[in-house]
């Protein structure tokens, strides 16, 4: 099951740092909207990018062995983002922009997260060898 957090933390890390990546491009952000939905702004792709690289690097070195704490710890931060973001409206803390889909793709973010850290929970058991 620890492949699994691993192939989240891939995936995940690829997607925000493709998404902070076309956060800078401003045909594909009109009126400040990713594809014309999703509220960004300069911190707000940075952040995208730093979080994809961080996945990306916890799923490729050390054998993986921190993505599961790479979806606890997303998973909790991305609640929090969402909360602040529900209550406040249009920004996180008065420092990056957001809308309601990024309300939702927080929540979504932050859901998926925690249920991929708690499906890969470490087993107290050790498998049985396997017998060929």
């Amino acid at each position: 099951m620890d492949n699994l957090a691993k192939l989240y933390a891939a995936v995940l890390g690829a997607v925000l740092t493709l998404v902070g990546i076309l956060g800078f491009i401003p045909g594909l952000s009109p009126n400040g909207n990713l594809i014309g939905i999703f509220a960004i702004d300069p911190l707000h792709n940075a952040i995208h990018i730093l979080s994809g690289v961080v996945g990306l690097a916890v799923a490729f070195t050390a054998g993986g062995v921190y993505a599961r704490y790479y979806a606890l710890i997303f998973g909790l931060v991305y609640g929090l983002v969402t909360v602040i973001g529900f209550v406040q409206g249009t920004t996180v803390l008065g420092l990056i922009d957001v809308n309601l889909a990024d309300n939702v793709l927080h929540l979504l973010i932050a859901a998926a997260s925690l249920a991929v850290f708690f499906v890969t929970a470490r087993s107290t058991t050790k498998a049985l060898p396997r017998i060929a």
